[in-house]
């Protein structure tokens, strides 16, 4: 597996659009370099799971927020 992806691969890997993506980059929710000319993003594979597993906690916090668990 590569290490860094396009924001085109995040995109496909999360089954969004790369503005959505865009815009978690530029939150800085989804960390991400930026390399040669203007908009050219790279996100770790890495980044990308620890995203993800973030959102995973987040939801589950959610849950237990509305079922009192």
């Amino acid at each position: 597996m590569a290490r860094f992806l396009t924001l085109a691969d995040v995109a496909e890997e999360l089954a969004v659009s790369v503005a959505q993506v865009r815009v978690l980059v530029r939150t800085g929710e989804l960390p991400a370099i930026q390399v040669g000319g203007r908009n050219q993003w790279r996100v770790e594979t890495t980044a990308l799971e620890d995203y993800i597993q973030r959102q995973y906690a987040r939801n589950r916090a959610r849950i237990e927020a509305e079922h009192g668990s």
